[in-house]
């Protein structure tokens, strides 16, 4: 929600921006809107760009703009950028430019005024009295307690503020568990909510027979003073991903609050192929050059070639440049690739970073094995392994795989057990919580990744 308000708030200074950037280029002459309309598209269509610019150049990543010179240096790297493409858009439509005077006007006063608004829009949500901030109680003191508290601390922009934990056991009050201390009694919560002005309680009891504040609890949620959440929920909220060791079956069962029609489903199938094709047009050269630099770097098949498990545990071939050697696995089978691994070839570490060793995979959307967006597929012999090792594993096969997903714009390269633990989790949030709007998300995201080439998956 900060990040939106701070999106929706900044278009509309830049759309004032660009309206005074036209009044003093153009004077009296300037028509401006609404009298105009045409110049209210053409100024939305700049500030849509810029912003997805902005957006590409991490400014809307709050946890990353802390300073002024931070937020100059990437709008310094936005604005050209920003620039580039809608010169490529007035080239292809005319008649949606803006005048060079008037957009270079514009971008000098958005390169004056956007640092200033960006740190006083910051100061705001950090500051105690003006941010949104919910003050959150924790109900209960054990593993899970800790680690709710953990997440929270971790991440200062999110809009919580822990004030402490509350548990039934006396010895514990007033003791500090990580930073929050015990304030008090389960017994006692009613008083606690009133003293501490807290707004949510984060219910994070492991045993709940005995004294679990049934009749409390339901007397807060239902005044409205307080929201009461389920731990499991408010983590994957914070997080955006599902910690498995505090799920419940019940709370994945009854999360969906809808399936997926027969017509949506081949709506969903036909923009897969379509994009595909469409990416596999356009990439064609990228690939053909990605493929002389495969064969001349090193001996072997210029793809790469392997089982994968997809939809409902059903196997099928995967297409990817090589980027190892011809003989990787020739003597120990498979194995987890490594971030540094030895076997990579020279120009596979390039394709690898850039992921232009994955553009062969349009072929296998095409043929309806993968979607763009979905958990990547795993290869047979480590999905039986660790079905066996990890609970919910094998839940992730209940949607197609994709080439790229949740997990790979949020947790970096990975090659153990504990790894797969970690992107599970981020599978699971995608598998519960999929749309069109996340799979926009994790698109542009990629995006981002291989523009800046953001490490390997």
């Amino acid at each position: 929600m900060r990040r939106l308000i701070l999106i929706l708030t900044e278009c509309v200074l830049l759309l004032v921006l660009g309206l005074l950037a036209t009044f003093l280029r153009l004077g009296r002459e300037a028509n401006l809107w609404p009298l105009d309309p045409l110049l209210g598209a053409r100024l939305l269509l700049v500030t849509l760009v810029v912003q997805l610019s902005f957006y590409l150049f991490d400014l809307y990543d709050l946890g990353k703009i802390r300073s002024y010179r931070s937020v100059l240096a990437k709008i310094a790297y936005a604005l050209p950028a920003a620039t580039v493409i809608l010169s490529l858009i007035f080239f292809v439509t005319p008649r949606t430019q803006l005048g060079r005077g008037v957009f270079l006007l514009f971008v000098a006063m958005a390169i004056a005024v956007v640092p200033f608004w960006r740190l006083l829009a910051g100061w705001g949500m950090r500051h105690p009295e003006l941010g949104v901030r919910e003050r959150v109680l924790i109900l209960g003191s054990g593993r899970l307690a800790i680690e709710i508290a953990k997440a929270t601390l971790e991440r200062t922009n999110a809009g919580f503020q822990i004030v402490g934990f509350v548990d039934n056991k006396p010895d514990l009050v007033g003791k500090s568990l990580i930073n929050p201390s015990v304030l008090g009694l389960t017994r006692d919560i009613g008083q606690l909510v009133e003293r501490h002005d807290v707004h949510r309680i984060v219910v994070a009891v492991e045993d709940r027979r005995g004294q679990f504040p049934t009749e409390d609890l339901l007397d807060l949620s239902l005044s409205g003073r307080v929201a009461v959440e389920e731990c499991a929920r408010y983590y994957e909220r914070l997080t955006g991903k599902i910690a498995s060791e505090m799920l419940r079956p019940s709370w994945l069962i009854f999360s969906r609050n809808s399936r997926y029609s027969e017509i949506a489903g081949h709506i969903r199938r036909l923009m897969n192929f379509g994009l595909a094709l469409i990416g596999f047009v356009l990439s064609l050269p990228l690939m053909i050059l990605t493929a002389i630099a495969v064969k001349c770097d090193s001996s072997g098949p210029l793809f790469y070639i392997q089982e994968r498990v997809g939809q409902n545990g059903r196997r099928f071939r995967i297409v990817k440049f090589r980027s190892m050697r011809s003989d990787a696995e020739e003597s120990s089978g498979p194995v987890w690739a490594e971030e540094d691994d030895p076997r990579i070839t020279r120009v596979g570490r390039v394709i690898r970073k850039i992921r232009f060793d994955e553009l062969p995979q349009f072929i296998n959307i095409m043929r309806g094995d993968m979607n763009f967006v979905g958990p990547r597929p795993e290869r047979p012999k480590f999905v039986d392994e660790l079905s066996t090792q990890i609970p919910y594993y094998p839940q992730r096969h209940l949607v197609k795989p994709g080439l790229t997903g949740w997990a790979q714009i949020k947790y970096p390269y990975g090659s153990s057990v504990e790894d797969a633990i970690e992107k599970l989790r981020y599978d699971l949030y995608y598998i519960k919580n999929q749309s069109p709007l996340l799979d926009a998300i994790i698109l542009l995201e990629t995006v981002k990744i291989v523009m800046f080439g953001r490490g390997a998956r």
